[in-house]
């Protein structure tokens, strides 16, 4: 995913489904991690950019490189040292392809700041690449508080406004495409909402506006996927100053809402490895001169395995914990008792990785995401990635529902921890890969994307990366995967069987 996953105030954070009201699920990212960057940050969006040729944006990791087959996008571009998925890839890796429905007769919602001007077009060159034998698209993008219409270029650094909307752009753009490849057959509603979420400051209450009016408009069982976050403590309240720019630190780890809402499935983040498997030879991602070095980048060419989300060359990854706001809800009683009593987070993960992101088209601000006039295939990673595809997971649940003639699911939480479905979840345990001296701070340890915190002026470049402990990634339920990924047939076949 062309962006961030940001350890701050509200960098990564994808959380998935959760009911609001009775008549919708609403999925949230869990994201974390962080990077530095030149220009103004924004919410948390849980995105993990790697575009090429596009300049370097809050939390966007750029790279330009040729010459390997490991990712190939469908231009043709080679991108080394690096992997990426197809639709079809991430379909057949999670078993989506052996569901026997794509969703069709179900909604889902994707909210954005500002949307993107030219997503209908997008998520149709998308279609015609990878699903040209299936229907057009059923899409929409709708504006309840009024399009900024923007003129698809940024020239500033502002935290709002036309470059904010190029930053969301990327966002939106990779939620409507990865919803849509899990669940082709569905309605797609790319719900648009100025201005940019900033720390909670301005952006959360038109955001929920919309959403509120959408959850009237939409039939009962319509899934919202929320891609952003703000760290709990940046609304106030909490004894925390609200600092300039992102200028200031948390002394121990946070979590971000809405994540942390009771009422929201939180969603967190793993490495998928498919037909690979990583195996360093060094600890260091880099050379001296600041190249990629060959020796941490290795892989072999076989393998599927899922470790937690940490790729600490970035340093970026998945996040998790404790709220300080909600005490622990009836159906979390008991679930990793060490962590006190209040609701942790997240509770279940997908593909988030980088390296091993997911294929996007887009055109939006061209020269913001793709360092031209015309637009590129690139690849994203991050939560952001992996809360649209969970929600359209719960697409397909209900639209195998509905063809029995019965409701839609509601709210998952309690049913997840309740057992239903958590039989039907690969457990993420601690990996190690290759054969480098030292254990990685990264996905074979096993421990939270959580573990940095930002400090710094990012409009002043500064260096935002300040190390604090991460959570472990244990059998069972962790802070950092939550039950693990869903097997989709079993995963929808047991949540479709229950009455």
């Amino acid at each position: 995913m062309h962006r961030k996953e940001g350890v701050t105030d509200m960098r990564k954070r994808r959380l998935a489904f959760g009911a609001v009201l009775g008549a919708a699920v609403l999925v949230a990212s869990m994201g974390a991690a962080a990077s530095a960057a030149p220009t103004a940050s924004t919410a948390d969006t849980g995105l993990a950019a790697l575009p090429i040729g596009a300049p370097h944006v809050p939390g966007l990791i750029t790279a330009h490189r040729t010459a390997s087959t490991d990712c190939v996008l469908p231009d043709g571009t080679n991108v080394s040292f690096f992997h990426c998925y197809t639709p079809q890839q991430i379909r057949a890796a999670y078993g989506v392809d052996a569901v026997p429905t794509m969703g069709q007769g179900q909604t889902i919602v994707l909210v954005d700041a500002y949307g993107s001007p030219t997503a209908a077009a997008d998520l149709t060159h998308f279609h015609d690449t990878f699903f040209a034998a299936l229907p057009a698209p059923s899409f929409e993008q709708i504006f309840p508080l009024g399009n900024p219409q923007f003129d698809n270029t940024c020239n500033s650094k502002g935290l709002s406004g036309p470059c904010a909307a190029a930053l969301w752009s990327g966002e939106a753009t990779l939620d409507i495409e990865w919803a849509y490849s899990i669940a082709p057959l569905a309605h797609i509603v790319l719900l648009a909402v100025p201005p940019a979420e900033t720390l909670g400051v301005q952006g959360f209450p038109n955001l929920f506006k919309a959403i509120s009016g959408e959850i009237d408009a939409t039939p009962p069982g319509t899934v919202f996927s929320l891609s952003l976050g703000a760290t709990e403590q940046a609304f106030g309240g909490l004894g925390f100053s609200k600092q300039h720019k992102e200028t200031g630190t948390f002394p121990t780890p946070t979590v971000s809402w809405p994540a942390t809402s009771p009422f929201v499935v939180a969603v967190g983040g793993t490495q998928l490895q498919d037909g690979w498997t990583w195996n360093p030879s060094s600890n260091d991602a880099f050379t001296s001169t600041g190249a990629m070095n060959p020796a941490y980048w290795a892989s072999t060419s076989s393998g599927f395995s899922q470790a937690v989300w940490n790729e600490s060359w970035a340093p970026i990854g998945t996040g998790g914990g404790a709220s300080v706001i909600y005490p622990r809800p009836s159906w979390q009683t008991g679930v990793d008792p060490g962590f006190g009593d209040h609701r942790l987070v997240p509770d279940t993960a997908w593909n988030a990785a980088v390296n091993g992101g997911v294929d996007v088209f887009i055109t939006a601000f061209p020269q913001f995401n793709c360092g031209n006039t015309t637009g590129c295939w690139t690849f994203f990673g991050g939560t952001s990635a992996a809360a649209p595809q969970t929600a359209a997971l719960v697409a397909l649940v209900n639209a195998a529902r509905a063809a029995q003639g019965k409701q839609p699911i509601g709210f998952l939480d309690p049913l997840l921890y309740g057992g239903v479905g958590a039989a039907d979840y690969t457990d993420i345990t601690p990996q190690h890969y290759g054969s480098a001296p030292k254990t990685f701070a990264g996905a074979e340890v096993g421990v939270s994307g959580s573990v940095f915190k930002s400090v710094g002026d990012l409009q002043d470049n500064q260096l935002w990366q300040v190390p604090v402990a991460g959570y472990p990634t244990t059998t069972g339920y962790d802070a950092t995967t939550g039950w693990g990924t869903p097997n989709a047939p079993a995963f929808v076949a047991a949540l479709a069987a229950l009455p």
